[in-house]
């Protein structure tokens, strides 16, 4: 199938880059690839209607951030096959292996997970998934509850399941990475990890022990007080998909109305995790 790309250059990445996903999304683009200056998107050929991206150009006016895109066909090719041939596996802090099912296992490793991203975000490539994938090695997750937002492939949760978590829930807005989740939970063998298509509006319990949210920066802030409702006394939330300045210091000065305590942070090429615990209820 013949594809275009898209490349976006966004003022305010961080804001612009959620709004300029849900409407390119509406056009038809199917995958995206977010950075530090804006963000690629793909839309199959046969989708692709000029006037429609005209049109978006001329709505810039109304955003609060500037952005401009330029649009090229891309050779076409087997794309599933070129992506397993250059889809590598990851290993991080030499004990979590995330893998295709494709790639061989290796021996020796403390957890082994098999993950086939298709289009879903959380391969672990991505800085923000392997901050936190470093995160939960250490966090104890033995007999917790864990909530996982926005969880893409699943591979945090599935990792958290396979730390001894009693029980996750992992919920994302975007029906192809809900379908992918499940059936990474099911390559994984992975029992009481539940996934659920929606928002945090599903999440009813207020006793969870570890919270994840890989989202960006915007959703984070709307979402922080659900977040905290969620959690019991001295629980953890771990946060990722924003950048270091200024978007941290806003996350902690949000976090602190609901009784969330910055704990520490982590950065890696622009893209920032941190780790919060709830002090009070």
């Amino acid at each position: 199938m013949a594809y275009i790309e898209i490349r976006c250059q966004v003022s305010e990445p961080t804001e612009g880059n959620e709004i300029l996903i849900a409407l390119l999304s509406e056009l038809g683009c199917d995958s995206f690839e977010e950075n530090a200056h804006g963000l690629n998107a793909y839309i199959s050929q046969e989708n692709f209607d000029k006037q429609n991206f005209d049109n978006l150009l001329q709505q810039a006016s109304n955003f609060s951030f500037d952005f401009s895109f330029t649009y090229h066909q891309m050779e076409d090719k087997n794309w599933n096959a070129l992506w397993e041939q250059s889809y590598q596996p990851v290993l991080i802090d030499n004990q979590c292996y995330i893998r295709a099912p494709f790639h061989e296992p290796i021996q020796n490793i403390g957890y082994d997970i098999i993950i086939k991203p298709e289009m879903s975000f959380g391969t672990a490539h991505h800085p923000t998934t392997a901050q936190l994938v470093s995160y939960l090695l250490r966090e104890d997750c033995v007999d917790k509850k864990v909530l996982d937002m926005g969880t893409g492939t699943g591979v945090l949760a599935i990792l958290a399941k396979k730390r001894g978590a009693k029980y996750v829930l992992a919920i994302d807005n975007d029906k192809w990475a809900y379908h992918n989740c499940m059936e990474n939970i099911k390559r994984n063998d992975c029992q009481n990890v539940i996934a659920l298509y929606g928002d945090v509006a599903l999440v009813k319990d207020t006793d969870f022990d570890i919270v994840i949210a890989n989202i960006n920066r915007n959703i984070l802030l709307r979402d922080m007080k659900f977040y905290a409702q969620a959690m019991k006394k001295n629980a953890v939330l771990f946060l990722s998909g924003f950048f270091l300045n200024p978007d941290l210091n806003l996350l902690k000065e949000e976090a602190e109305k609901y009784g969330l305590v910055y704990d520490s942070h982590c950065e890696k090429n622009e893209w920032v995790a941190a780790r919060l615990v709830k002090k009070c209820i």
